[in-house]
């Protein structure tokens, strides 16, 4: 099956369009406590608990998780092994798992890229990945021939949810959705080449007009300040066709709670329950 088709039939399956994020904060991370400041093997060891219990809290609720590169490669190697754990144990608890590392490079740097993370035997095994266009189109080749030959995904940075982020992509959103439109053109339904739009974006509605055939990643809702309605707006007919990612809100108490140290798998599962909630209601 392609991505597209397996993320079609996750988000069927579990009802919900929502993705989990996995964002590991150092300062958050549960059962860090209020002592010294931990070593970067200390922060790893609790941020592979934090990412493992996201799994379990998610599983069988929602379709996917996202990890956050960033996150754990600021620990180091032993981040990065966390990391691949946490990748590995999503798949294996049946969650589609969407890379977001932001990655783009030219030519044969694309490739180990692509290789690090979408190929079969890949150390970070991902379905999808959050690729940026930045530096042209032949830049995102390498990754469209891996998706492509491997069953993977890409979410193209397209209109992403940060302030600042018009001044830059405003000027280009015609040719690259245009671009996206194209790789999808011949796939019937949804292509393996999807998009991020913001939901804290009026384009929505647009963007989803000219991307018949793309998923859209929709990062922004819950603490970023993106509402539930215009979430929905990026979903098709049929509730399918967006991947709508919460993550602070949907993994963090707002304030410190002795039960997400003791215990975080069980906290987070029921905050992943309210979100679900919040984001039908919406």
């Amino acid at each position: 099956m392609t991505f597209a088709d397996r993320l079609a039939d996750a988000v069927r399956r579990t009802g919900t369009p929502l993705c989990v994020g996995i964002d590991p904060w150092p300062e958050r991370l549960p059962g860090r406590g209020a002592g010294a400041e931990p070593t970067l093997h200390e922060l790893a060891a609790l941020s592979r608990r934090f990412g493992l219990a996201v799994v379990e809290a998610a599983r069988g609720l929602v379709p996917a998780v996202k990890p956050q590169f960033a996150f754990f490669e600021a620990m180091g190697p032993a981040g990065m092994h966390a990391l691949a754990d946490v990748c590995a144990a999503a798949r294996d608890a049946g969650l589609l798992v969407v890379g977001d590392a932001k990655r783009g490079d030219i030519g044969s740097t694309a490739s180990a890229y692509a290789a690090a993370t979408l190929a079969p035997s890949a150390p970070f095994p991902c379905d999808a990945l959050t690729v940026s266009p930045f530096l042209g189109p032949d830049t995102l080749e390498p990754f469209v021939g891996a998706a492509r030959a491997h069953g993977r995904g890409l979410f193209v940075l397209l209109r992403t949810s940060n302030p600042g982020s018009a001044r830059w992509q405003a000027p280009v959103v015609d040719d690259l959705t245009a671009w996206i439109a194209a790789q999808n053109a011949g796939d019937g339904g949804y292509g393996p080449v999807g998009a991020v739009v913001g939901a804290t974006h009026d384009e929505g509605l647009v963007l989803r007009a000219r991307l018949p055939h793309t998923w859209l990643l929709v990062p922004g809702f819950g603490a970023q300040g993106g509402s539930a309605a215009a979430a929905r707006t990026m979903l098709d007919g049929e509730g399918l066709g967006a991947l709508i990612n919460s993550s602070r809100a949907a993994t963090f108490p707002a304030t410190a709670d002795p039960r997400f140290d003791a215990d975080p798998a069980t906290w987070i599962r029921a905050r992943v329950h309210a979100t679900i909630a919040e984001l039908a209601a919406g």
